[in-house]
């Protein structure tokens, strides 16, 4: 496939911000951008897809007609969970006319190829554990791995939300005495001033602390696992355990779970270097997948999507190292 001369708009929307770039077919950033969180279940479609056009005005480029401003709009996008969303948004997209061509993946599959080494077929699993958690993969013959990840009912637990939720749970419980002691009955409302879990709830509920906030909890709750406290230590382990699992039922249905394979870890949670986490998710893949190789992404998800738009354009390898060196 010859190199296109148009340029990719590689987009990461996230839940809580949503990043774009223009990307050259060389490898250059001609330009980058930023808007809010991206949540179409919520807001709906059309909406959804304004905060994208945010993002591109944040980076200079006008995302009103006429005309596109990008040979192919790679875009990565979180609650795209099943293909009917990704087909709908898609839809949406080419209807701006960005791009001459439209992709619209998982953005699980951001963090998967933004881990893989340029010049090689996709082989591989990612877990991302940030606002939320998902686990995608994918082989060379265009087979993937993947879960819905829409919450509690498609089985899902963790992520930075979930274990915010889960200590105030415990901590809850632990003040009004239906539950065991834990420090983060004193530790969470501390962080934002209070001196009490009923008056943290009470602010949650009432709106003085708006619900976003909730996710500074999730520092706190590692912070009091690395102090010693049981409670707190459960939770980590659960969710290193919870990321164990996804990744190895992925390698499972690829038939990667005895091959030498990238597991990619990224998001918030997983790159932020918790020493207990990271050593009981490297216990548990050992386990139940031996010659895995743990790759942990900190460079944003944009770059994935940026790789993938390159990846179609038949881009040569020195351009995916290129847009590797700025966004790495």
């Amino acid at each position: 496939m010859g190199v296109s001369t148009g340029p990719v708009l590689a987009v990461d929307a996230g839940n809580t911000k949503t990043d774009v770039a223009l990307v050259a077919p060389d490898g250059t950033v001609l330009a980058t951008g930023r808007a809010g969180g991206f949540q179409p279940s919520r807001t709906g479609v059309p909406a959804a897809v304004d905060v994208l056009a945010a993002a591109m005005t944040d980076a200079g480029l006008d995302p009103g007609p006429p005309g596109p401003r990008a040979q192919r709009v790679s875009a990565c996008l979180a609650n795209a969970d099943f293909p009917a969303e990704e087909r709908e948004l898609a839809d949406e997209i080419r209807r701006r006319g960005w791009g001459r061509e439209t992709a619209v993946h998982n953005d699980t599959f951001a963090l998967l190829r933004a881990g893989l080494p340029s010049g090689a077929a996709p082989r591989g699993v990612a877990v991302v554990c940030g606002a939320g958690i998902n686990c995608a993969g994918m082989t060379p013959d265009g087979r993937t791995a993947r879960f819905p990840a829409v919450g509690r009912m498609s089985g899902d637990w963790g992520g930075g939300g979930g274990l915010a939720e889960e200590a105030m749970w415990w901590a809850a419980r632990a003040e009004d005495g239906r539950g065991e002691p834990t420090e983060l009955a004193r530790a969470l409302p501390a962080h934002f001033g209070h001196g009490s879990m009923g008056a943290l709830i009470e602010a949650f509920h009432l709106g003085p602390l708006p619900a976003p906030r909730r996710h500074e909890l999730t520092p706190v709750l590692f912070a009091v696992a690395a102090a010693g406290d049981p409670v707190a230590q459960r939770l980590v382990d659960r969710q290193a355990d919870e990321v164990v699992a996804m990744a190895a039922v992925a390698l499972g249905r690829l038939g990667l779970l005895g091959e030498e394979v990238p597991v990619v870890l990224g998001g918030g949670v997983l790159a932020a270097g918790h020493t207990r986490l990271d050593e009981r998710i490297a216990g548990g893949l050992a386990e139940r997948a031996p010659r895995a190789r743990i790759t942990v992404v900190t460079a944003p998800p944009v770059l994935g999507a940026a790789l993938l738009g390159l990846d179609a354009l038949g881009a040569p390898a020195a351009a995916h190292e290129k847009v590797r060196a700025l966004f790495g």
